[in-house]
């Protein structure tokens, strides 16, 4: 069949459409996104401007005019943290029922974590024994473990490298004291959760999701994506740390010069690589695989499990 994914997320929003039958590894037929980063249209702290909304209906009218003409059969909506945290994220939501007649669930920070983690079982099966997920988005970091494909424990921190670069950062290059006031926040955040994963024993294969990773490996030297999904693509503690500390001190145009960094992600990456050193760190990670699928995907196999099941 063939299914379309609309996912609303901090940074992106995105249709994904795929043919996908149960069994068979879900195949891309079209992508249709832009980066509206809605994590940088909340104002007074917590609601979505106007401005947002308004790129937000515009987005959802084309993406429901893609589907239609690809010929997709079965839609499945969500949004995460960016409208899921905003204070008026329901009442615009409802109004987008109304006005396009699609439904567009939110996703709780610990179902993402889950159908993340679904995702990457599925993409590196049963003989990576226990899993460690971890996915920074732009409103919130994801960590997951377990031995099947729901895992012991999923949690989502307000840890968004979008929300972060907004809430702490008043300039680029960022100011040293920004920066260690960043960095002790983030660590004392996920500190308290440490416990909570680490009761279950040490992962066997750790993996990480997000384009902050992405774009993270491809700086230390990972293959480009346009060599395709199959090259293994690994990143180290060491070069997570080295780079934590490089990116903030360097301007935007240095940093939109690095291999695999887009325009638009620029601002948000000295943030993001604060937390994925923090994670690596205080979750005892040397290296982490990334892999290429993530939520849209835990999306798409969870559905047809619901449907074929």
């Amino acid at each position: 069949m063939r299914l379309g994914v609309l996912d609303v997320g901090s940074n992106t929003v995105h249709l994904l459409v795929v043919d996908a039958h149960r069994g068979a590894r879900p195949l891309p037929a079209f992508s249709h996104k832009a980066e509206l980063q809605l994590a940088a249209h909340l104002e007074d702290g917590d609601r979505l401007s106007d401005e947002g909304e308004r790129l937000l209906h515009d987005f959802v009218d084309e993406a429901l005019q893609v589907a239609e003409d690809k010929g997709v059969e079965d839609l499945v909506a969500f949004a995460t943290s960016a409208v899921r945290d905003a204070a008026n994220g329901e009442e615009i939501l409802q109004r987008l029922r109304d006005r396009a007649e699609v439904d567009i669930a939110v996703l709780s920070g610990e179902e993402e974590a889950r159908l993340t983690f679904l995702a990457v079982r599925r993409w590196f099966g049963w003989s990576s024994g226990r899993l460690l997920v971890v996915d920074i988005g732009g409103g919130s970091l994801e960590i997951a473990t377990g031995i099947d494909e729901d895992p012991d424990v999923a949690l989502s921190l307000p840890l968004g490298a979008v929300r972060l670069t907004r809430d702490w950062f008043t300039a680029d290059p960022v100011p040293a004291d920004e920066v260690r006031k960043l960095r002790r926040h983030v660590r004392a955040e996920i500190a308290r959760h440490v416990g909570e994963v680490a009761r279950y024993g040490p992962p066997d294969h750790a993996v990480a999701t997000s384009k902050t990773f992405k774009q993270l490996a491809r700086i230390a030297g990972a293959a480009a994506s346009s060599e395709g999904p199959y090259v293994k693509r690994e990143i180290g503690h060491g070069d997570v740390t080295e780079w934590a500390e490089k990116l903030a001190h360097m301007s935007p145009t240095e940093r939109a010069g690095l291999p695999g960094v887009s325009e638009r992600r620029v601002p948000q990456l000295p943030a993001g690589a604060i937390v994925a050193d923090a994670a690596m760190d205080l979750f005892g990670v040397s290296r982490l695989e990334v892999c290429p699928w993530a939520l849209r995907e835990g999306v798409i196999l969870r559905r047809l499990d619901m449907i074929t099941g």
